[in-house]
């Protein structure tokens, strides 16, 4: 794969805000799930993942079938792009650590991704439409642990814990399934993914933004659910009896955000966890390269998808990313 070119490129004082914040990080309710899911050769490969699951993962890359056509993209609304200035800004800068990366927020892809003939242009247009949102996850996610340590170090020093932490801890527990009390273990939970992987596992799954799921539900990582709540998009060609749908999202941001959560609350992906929980221990980088081979249980093709996400990593670059940052200038301005 060739070398990309970056250069072408406090508090909550009523019970109002209490009430929110519990509902926002309980989990979502379970639905019927089983062991082993498996797709036609039309439908790509998918996840072998555990009876528990919520959601499975479905490579979208040789999901040929739902590609949409130039055509069918000229018809659509591009409800984001370079024109609408939030691509405006340069890569180069980010990585030699001079300027920020923009809190800007993109409901979408841009609807013609697969009528950008030139890679590294289509690359490039893909790459910083999905980092913002990645670094904003990772962003309140590095917010909530820092809450998580002086907790912790609360505790240790018989400090009493007041009424509103000790909600907030109630709800992230339940939603990571964790002992209450045990802060280590959210913290094990509950933590950042390198841009790197984030970025190559959304070029894989999404087929670079250009698969029909991604087009339809803005599912960047082609994640499964079973829940009849979630709104989804049933494959085509699925099996006779099979009941599962591509999980979809009203925003490329929510589906950012239920990745990460995925990789950090499934059991399919513990070691996964404990890899960079090793990492933090031995104050290593947090290494997307290093974290890919714990992820041959996020596709039935086990250690080829392995060696696919490295060939994107390493082929665009993707690590020089990981010490990107969001700019501390402006507002967070949605993108439509």
């Amino acid at each position: 794969m060739k070398t990309f070119h970056w250069s072408s490129l406090g508090a909550a004082a009523s019970m109002v805000a209490v009430l929110f914040s519990t509902a926002w990080l309980m989990p979502a309710p379970s639905g019927t799930s089983v062991a082993q899911a498996s797709f036609s050769p039309q439908d790509a490969a998918s996840t072998v993942l555990s009876q528990e699951s919520e959601i499975f993962s479905a490579d979208a890359l040789a999901a040929i079938d739902e590609f949409a056509s130039a055509d069918d993209l000229a018809s659509m609304e591009t409800a984001s792009g370079p024109e609408d200035g939030g691509l405006d800004y340069d890569l180069s800068a980010v990585l030699e650590g001079s300027a920020g990366v923009p809190r800007v927020k993109f409901v979408s892809l841009p609807g013609n991704m697969a009528e950008i003939r030139e890679t590294e242009e289509r690359k490039a247009v893909f790459f910083k439409t999905v980092l913002p949102l990645v670094l904003q996850v990772n962003e309140q996610i590095v917010e909530d642990r820092s809450r998580l340590w002086g907790l912790q170090a609360q505790k240790q020093t018989g400090s009493k814990i007041n009424a509103l932490d000790r909600l907030w801890l109630a709800a992230m527990a339940d939603r990571y399934r964790t002992r209450r009390g045990d802060i280590g273990a959210l913290l094990r939970h509950h933590d950042m993914v390198p841009p790197s992987l984030a970025l190559a596992q959304a070029a894989t799954e999404s087929a670079w933004g250009t698969s029909r799921f991604v087009r339809e539900g803005n599912a960047m990582f082609g994640e499964w659910t079973f829940v009849s709540d979630h709104k989804g998009i049933v494959p085509s060609g699925r099996e006779s009896g099979k009941s599962h749908r591509v999980r979809a999202f009203d925003s490329l941001y929510d589906s950012v955000q239920s990745y990460i959560t995925n990789l950090n609350k499934h059991r399919a992906y513990k070691e996964f966890r404990a890899m960079r929980a090793e990492m933090r221990a031995k104050g290593q980088p947090v290494s997307g390269s290093r974290l890919a081979n714990t992820l041959h249980r996020y596709s039935e093709r086990g250690a080829v998808y392995v060696s696919e996400l490295h060939a994107i990593i390493s082929g665009n670059e993707l690590e020089l990313l990981d010490g990107a940052r969001l700019s501390q200038n402006g507002g967070f301005e949605p993108v439509i």
